[in-house]
Parts: structure tokens; sequence; C-alpha cells
């Protein structure tokens, strides 16, 4: 006797399709490794929530199966990056990638599960209230990649110099001449210390680490140099660098985290994605700007801030900006913070416009 086949669930909604544009589907996505938690509403209410492998090709397929009803998929920014949202908007899929940070939250502690969150983002797409953000395409990713490969070097080059230096004191070893500015000489002779043999085998492993890193970001240097040498960076480079106190570090940092800087309809999306906006708090007519709101790449927004140093340094107009600005403020940090404002300001406009600086009378 033959045994009938039960279908599932998914199967059997996949089964009955029969959509047309009358109809409104939106998708929740909870992306992870192995597997996604997914969440169908249809015409308003919950159709059906099912698990799926971690399959971008064959989640396109199934997502596919809902046209000409599907308004909208979505799921949050993370680890998984940007994979499954070029293979969903290569097959015409309507996709956005969410910010997690800007989603809704329930003021009250509620349970959380993969199941229950694929839910809300496909609730919340339905009502619009989800903040999408940019989705960059694959050869965008991956200049920006080696951008920030650069910056991770960079922070480990400072963590271990720190150590060294933190090592030395612990030890009552006195630095040698040049080591504020670490040069050559000051780590040769950093080298060459006596020490108990203990001490000298950490000391050297610390500064085989710090040569190891040295040497490492000569190299991502000089693949920076080539990629943003390319025709497709070459002109943007070039406006970006006509900007006072901008060179090839700030220039690459800028290009390769706003990309496409058009998707900005005016300045304060770009400066609240930079995480360049105060926390304003107004109540009445008192109003207090603080602090400046955590948002975007603080690598970029370091080096934005110590362009505006150099900046107001070459350029009299933008200094006598800053003294105005700090006669305001009564603090060097909060200028300079508005001085780093302004100059990404200039540079998504150049962008935009396609024109290098002009100095202003």
């Amino acid at each position: 006797m033959a045994v009938k086949k039960t279908l599932s669930r998914k199967q059997r909604f996949f089964n009955k399709i029969n959509f047309t544009t009358d109809d409104e589907v939106y998708v929740g996505i909870d992306v992870h490794k192995k597997n996604c938690h997914i969440a169908i509403r249809l015409n308003g209410a919950l159709a059906l929530t099912f698990v799926a492998p971690s399959d971008n090709i064959a989640i396109a397929r199934m997502m596919c199966k809902l046209n000409p009803a599907v308004k909208k998929i979505v799921y949050e920014a993370g680890p998984t990056g940007f994979s499954l949202a070029r293979t969903l908007k290569k097959a015409s899929l309507p996709v956005a990638v969410i910010a997690p940070s800007k989603i809704p939250r329930p003021s009250a502690q509620q349970a959380k599960s993969d199941q229950i969150d694929c839910r809300k983002l496909a609730e919340f797409a339905e009502k619009d209230l989800l903040v999408e953000v940019a989705i960059p395409d694959s050869r965008q990713e991956s200049d920006r990649q080696v951008v920030r490969l650069h910056n991770h070097l960079r922070d480990k080059r400072k963590r271990i110099k720190h150590q060294i230096k933190s090592f030395l004191l612990q030890h009552n070893i006195p630095e040698p001449d040049g080591l504020k500015d670490w040069t050559k000489q000051s780590i040769v002779q950093l080298r060459n210390i006596e020490l108990c043999r203990q001490l000298r085998f950490t000391l050297a492993v610390m500064l085989d680490e710090l040569n190891y890193l040295l040497t490492q970001i000569k190299r991502v240097r000089l693949e920076l140099k080539n990629i943003y040498s390319k025709e497709h960076h070459s002109k943007q480079m070039e406006i970006l660098q006509s900007h006072p106190g901008v060179g090839p570090i700030t220039a690459r940092h800028f290009r390769a985290e706003v990309f496409n800087p058009e998707r900005f309809d005016k300045a304060t999306q770009l400066t609240r994605y930079l995480g360049l906006c105060p926390h304003v708090s107004q109540s009445g007519q008192k109003r207090i700007d603080g602090r400046l709101m955590k948002a975007g790449q603080v690598k970029l927004r370091a080096d934005l801030v110590e362009a505006s140093w150099v900046w107001i340094r070459i350029d009299p107009a933008a200094k006598k900006v800053f003294l105005r600005l700090l006669a305001n403020t009564s603090e060097p940090n909060k200028a300079i913070a508005a001085m780093a404002r302004r100059l990404a300001i200039h540079l998504w406009k150049m962008l935009c416009d396609e024109q290098p600086y002009r100095k202003t009378a």
C-alpha cells in the first residue's frame, strides 16, 4: 500500500500561489550563517513563517514565486554582508537592507527569537517603519574592505606602541631619544637595551610585532595606491585632494565609505551617516547640543577631524571660522568637530558636482 506523502505548510503555501498585482506581499528575513528564518505577510496578515538554509540562490528562486505581489524583502545589516541583497536585486526583486539601530524597539522587555525577529521585520516593512542602508556593489565593497583593513592595522600599530611604552614604564626603563616619534634609531636602541633574559624576550616579541605591522601597513598602502589610481577612482581622488588639508588617506577613506554620494538628498543626512551631528536636546526655550551621535566609521570621523586641523592651519578663511566657533563654544574639540562637519559637506558637494575645491572669499 502506497504511503501518502504529507506536504508541509510551506509546500502547500507555495503550491497554491496565484498572486496578482492587487495582492501585497512583504517578506522579513532573519539571516544567519547556516539558516534563515523567513516570514511572509500577505495582504496585511501573517501568512507563513519557516526556516530555510542560507543559500542565496535558492532563497532568490523561492522569492521569485511571490511575484508580482512582492512589494519588499528586508533583512538586517550584519556579519553576512550584502551578498544576499545583491542576489535578490539581480533577480529583479525589491530588497532592502535595514539599519539594526533604527528598528523600532518596545520600551518594555519582551521575548526575542529569530522567528519573532523575522515577523517583526515583515510587519515593520509593511508599515514603512524601517530605515534602509545603501547596498554597495561588489567592487565598492571590495575596495572598501582594503581601506578598512588599513584602518584595522593602524589601530593595531597604535595598540602595540602603547604596550611597548607601558612595558618600559612598568619596569622603569628609560625611553630612548626619538621614541616620541618612533624613529628608526629609537627602535634600534630599544633592541639594544640591556635587560634580563625574560624582559629581553618580551620586548623583542613586541618589537617584532610592531615591525610586522609596519611592513603590512606599507604593503596595504601600496595596494590602496594601486586601487585608487584606477580610472573609476582617479578623478574623484583628484577632486577630493584639491581641498586644503585633505591628503590621500582621508580622500581614500571618504571615497570608500561615502560611495554613491548622490544618494544623500541633503547635508544633514550625510553628517548623520558620518556621526558628525551633535545630540540635540530641546525643550521649550532650552536647547543643549551634546556629544556627537554615535554612527558611521569612527576612523573616518577621526581622519576628517585631523584633516580639519591641517585645513585651519593652511587656510586663513577656515581659521577665521574656527576662531569664531571657538569663541562661541569655548571648547576646541567642539569647534574642530564643527569644522570637520563643514569639511565633510564640502567633500560631498564636490563629488556630487564633480568639481574641485573653489576657495571662497
